[in-house]
């Protein structure tokens, strides 16, 4: 049948992310290794130079120092570019795998067919690990990477990352870490022009600046800020202006400067440019599917001011729940109008026909019955607060 038709193009719009991650870390790893490799193995080439062109001074007991330091560097860049190599080729298995599990969806006919159940149950798992990744509940994550197998499925280590980054911001109130993050992906945050360094090395100042490190703090200035001066210097001005007010000032753009609420500032800022970069969303998978469905019941009562406008059975007019995520969405279009009582929540069509009461209002024939068969025939309108007898209550016809 039709209806029973996979849609592969529409099942395959969000998952762009899933593909594009392990991607990404591949080619940020492959990059830092390779850079790790130049550079050192520059600066060892400079060191062997230097003794060749002193052999004549340098005694065998230097030459013996100097070589065995040489030959140490090397052990250690060769131990962490097989660390490295280890890294990539377990992103490389995991492309492999979630490419296959991507393209398995093009052998289903059928949305009955029990392949394509078991595919959607292990693509629900992956969106709710995602989620509970996302959202710090690690544990509960892992419990069900490894209860469903789905270890190619999960970014673990970039949630990882993110996590421990931002606790370090928002609890040890340290820009350390985010610091060298920015440091390894440099040529990355300026192709997106990201701002992000500048912000965490701002922070740094103003907390020299709290604690009155004035010189310390020119300093750090010269050496860190000076550079952001073609695009942020209306904000360093501002920043050195900061060393003439105390932490207590209430002038307001120097007390907010001093708001501890920035760090958790530069902790969102620090998730949303790694989301960028690794093409991730900056919603949960699980609230884009959420919505997707949502869109399609969104209704102008749903928006409603009265509560009496609400159906109680549907998802978008519980404002404390699934209708947060609906806000923003826009009504659905509805070719055909359905009737739905607001008693029962149910839809009135010709097995359960709609009911009028003398007072206008109108109910499906299983609500009054229901109600009558409690009540000695007796109907209390759930809007008005009248009562009539079941007798009043006429048949209406759905054309």
């Amino acid at each position: 049948m039709e209806m029973d038709k996979v849609n592969v193009s529409n099942m395959l719009a969000i998952e762009e992310p899933f593909m594009k991650a392990p991607l990404e870390q591949l080619k940020r790893s492959i990059r830092q290794s390779q850079k790790q490799a130049e550079r050192e193995t520059a600066q060892i080439n400079v060191a062997i130079n230097s003794m060749i062109k002193n052999k004549e001074t340098l005694s065998a007991e230097e030459m013996d120092k100097t070589l065995g330091g040489l030959i140490e560097r090397l052990q250690t860049l060769k131990r962490k570019l097989e660390e490295a190599k280890l890294e990539e080729a377990q992103l490389i298995r995991r492309s492999r795998q979630r490419a296959a599990d991507l393209n398995e969806i093009n052998s289903f006919t059928s949305t009955t067919q029990p392949e394509f159940q078991r595919w959607c149950r292990t693509r629900m798992d992956r969106v709710l690990i995602d989620y509970m990744l996302r959202n710090g509940n690690v544990d509960t994550a892992q419990r069900l990477i490894e209860q469903g197998n789905l270890e190619h499925f999960a970014d673990t280590s970039l949630f990882a990352l993110v996590m421990s980054t931002e606790r370090e911001l928002r609890e040890n109130h340290s820009c350390r870490g985010a610091l060298q993050w920015c440091a390894e992906n440099r040529s990355a945050l300026r192709k997106v022009q990201s701002t992000l360094e500048f912000e965490l090395r701002l922070q740094e100042f103003v907390e020299m600046a709290r604690e009155q490190k004035v010189f310390e703090a020119i300093a750090y200035s010269k050496k860190y800020l000076v550079a952001w001066s073609d695009t942020e210097l209306p904000r360093i001005q501002r920043a050195m202006t900061l060393l003439a007010f105390s932490p207590g000032t209430n002038c307001a753009p120097y007390k907010n400067m001093f708001d501890m609420n920035r760090w958790d500032y530069l902790s969102h800022q620090f998730r949303m440019v790694i989301f960028q970069l690794f093409d991730l969303p900056a919603q949960p998978l699980l609230h884009l599917l959420l919505q997707t469905g949502l869109s399609a019941l969104k209704t102008q009562a749903c928006v409603s001011e009265d509560p009496m406008e609400h159906n109680r059975n549907c998802p978008v007019c519980h404002a404390d729940t699934l209708g947060r995520l609906a806000q923003d969405l826009p009504l659905s279009h509805h070719v055909n109008s359905n009737l739905v009582c607001r008693i029962t929540g149910e839809k009135m069509n010709e097995d359960n026909p709609p009911m009028r009461l003398p007072n206008g209002y109108v109910y499906s024939s299983s609500s009054i019955s229901d109600m009558a068969s409690k009540n000695d025939g007796k109907i209390k309108c759930p809007r008005s607060g009248q009562i009539f007898n079941i007798s009043e209550a006429k048949k209406l016809f759905i054309s």
